[in-house]
């Protein structure tokens, strides 16, 4: 009888941990974090493609304790506890990737997303972020990757658990020898070595990263452009993009999308664009893209604006957030059972005869060319808060109003 009991508390916990788990949507991420000594501009950047099954993410301004800030959210959390990605009025940016490898419990992810909104309202920099780990040691229920870069130029991986964690440091040339450091949903301090998951994607990203590196355009564009849109499966060999004259649209080709970098369950793409002068933080810029990578564009936030705009936030869920799955919808046609995961490649690039990407990019390239004479003007005179705010929505109102022309049959359900 003793046995049995244990027996069936052991299934309990395992019962309730999936519960908890699959309440939080703890899905894979990709993730980096870029030392200024191997970025064109000498700043720092922090990547996050975000994997969840809920797909509805928005964006929301939070008056924190010590520091306001701007965050990542699902948009069915009424309540935000959870922030999957963003940064603070001091320049100091985190998120993560899960890491089951790490959990010390079956319900050792709970706190991932509230240990991160903890973070942005408490911590200035990657100093006061280490004293937090410190205090929390044994009492912080996580098992994460945490990304974090700070105003300071400073660009860390944090490989964390309950009671424990390792720094991973791009700028140390013996953990990071190119300034880069990458990580999927796997730690490398992580006692089991086969643990974890994201290994194609960890070894897809490495490569972009290295070529990139090595032809000196390490930047937030090719990472919001080329990393974080790509849909190459190299243990399959499959290049969907190198010839797409072969694609023709009469006979549909179709790609699985769990194991590329933009996945199926990709919901969004946060890019940190930092700086290295606390004097400058207010420079330091949050590309968001929500919606799926190859079916959105990215946007430029600034938590000194002190508010996100509406297209990026909304009442209930964020409209360029409500386009994007409309186009997903579009590329991803059949939704019989696991079908949902094969994209209609067909579709993706003969739409409108130019593709969608191009058509895409066309209108994120105009965003980069605003934002950085924006940014010139500013690194001469700070910005008062309602220049910023008027930028911003200049933005997001000019994208969401430019994907709907370019995309005029692609309709957001009632």
């Amino acid at each position: 009888m003793k046995v049995r009991n244990i027996f069936l508390k052991h299934v309990f916990i395992s019962i309730s941990g999936f519960l908890i788990l699959g309440q939080l949507t703890i899905f894979p991420c990709t993730v980096a974090v870029v030392s200024g000594k191997a970025t064109p501009d000498g700043r720092p950047l922090m990547w996050k493609n975000r994997d969840t099954s809920g797909l509805d993410n928005k964006m929301i301004y939070i008056k924190g304790e010590k520091y306001d800030f701007i965050g990542l959210i699902d948009a069915r959390d009424k309540k935000p506890e959870n922030i999957w990605a963003g940064i603070n009025t001091q320049g100091f940016a985190i998120m993560n990737s899960a890491s089951e490898d790490l959990a010390e419990e079956p319900t050792g992810m709970i706190n991932n997303g509230r240990f991160m909104k903890r973070a942005l309202s408490e911590c200035a920099n990657v100093s006061d972020f280490e004293d937090l780990l410190n205090r929390t040691n044994g009492n912080r229920n996580v098992g994460a990757n945490f990304g974090v870069i700070d105003a300071e130029g400073n660009a860390c991986f944090y490989e964390t658990s309950n009671s424990t964690f390792k720094k991973f440091d791009a700028k140390d040339p013996e953990v990071a020898p190119q300034g880069y450091i990458i990580r999927t949903n796997y730690a490398f301090s992580a006692p089991v070595k086969n643990g974890g998951g994201g290994y194609i994607r960890f070894e897809r990203a490495s490569r972009l990263f290295q070529e990139a590196s090595a032809e000196e355009r390490l930047d937030y564009k090719f990472i919001l452009q080329e990393a974080a849109r790509d849909l190459v499966n190299e243990k399959l060999n499959s290049f969907p993009l190198t010839d797409p004259k072969v694609y023709d649209s009469s006979s549909p080709v179709h790609i699985h999308t769990d194991d590329t970098i933009n996945r199926n369950s990709t919901a969004s793409v946060a890019l940190f664009h930092g700086v290295s002068d606390p004097k400058k933080a207010y420079l330091a810029t949050m590309w968001i893209l929500l919606g799926q990578p190859v079916c959105s564009v990215a946007v430029p936030l600034w938590a000194n604006a002190a508010s996100v705009p509406r297209v990026l936030s909304g009442p209930e869920t964020a409209p360029l957030n409500d386009f994007a799955r409309a186009l997903v919808s579009y590329i991803y046609p059949d939704k019989r059972g696991h079908l949902n995961r094969y994209m209609n490649i067909s579709r993706l690039i003969h739409y409108g005869g130019e593709g969608v990407l191009s058509r895409l990019l066309k209108i994120e390239n105009q965003v980069f060319a605003e934002t950085e004479i924006k940014l010139k003007e500013w690194e001469k005179k700070k910005p008062a808060e309602q220049d910023i705010v008027d930028f911003e929505e200049k933005m997001a109102a000019g994208v969401y109003k430019a994907l709907k022309s370019s995309f005029p049959d692609i309709k957001i359900p009632d």
